[in-house]
């Protein structure tokens, strides 16, 4: 029997703890500055997706296919976007392993968006870690890179491999 309730507690934990946007981005070298989208977690997590695979054994959940989920003003797209926990425990924050979010994925809040091919939020780590043609945008500026490794607890992001921006004069 599929616990649907642990499958919605990973998921909203893993979309309030760890899948924030870029707010205000300042180029300087490959280090970036960036805030985090506040999320409310007492909205609810609406999660859309063409199939729900739930395996207890090893403690995963996977929603695949046109994957939208949404929380207050926070979206994210993907193509797949699967939940790993500890199986066999209560669920909790700590629980979780790693939430990973794969193809044509796009973080939305407001005007701000960051677009990869995968992103990956580990809870030990404080950080997401999103790779594969990564574009960020707010507003005017868009930086681009191969990777782009943020923590959450400060908010400070650095992008990896070659960077690309243009800085608009004003």
């Amino acid at each position: 029997m599929v616990d649907f309730r642990r499958i919605a507690m990973c998921t909203a934990l893993a979309l309030g703890l760890g899948l924030p946007l870029p707010a205000p981005v300042w180029a300087q070298g490959s280090q970036v500055a960036l805030g985090t989208a506040r999320v409310d977690r007492d909205a609810p997590v609406e999660i859309d997706a063409d199939s729900l695979s739930v395996n207890q054994q090893n403690g995963s959940a996977v929603f695949s296919g046109n994957v939208q989920v949404t929380q207050g003003a926070l979206r994210l797209e993907a193509d797949e976007v699967t939940v790993s926990y500890d199986p066999g425990s209560d669920t909790t924050a700590s629980e979780i392993r790693e939430v990973r979010a794969e193809g044509n994925v796009l973080m939305v809040s407001g005007p701000d968006a960051a677009e990869s091919q995968s992103a990956v939020y580990t809870p030990a780590s404080n950080e997401i870690r999103l790779s594969g043609d990564v574009l960020l945008s707010q507003g005017p500026v868009v930086i681009a890179g191969d990777a782009l490794v943020v923590d959450l607890l400060t908010g400070i992001g650095e992008m990896e491999g070659r960077v690309r921006t243009v800085l608009q004069p004003e």
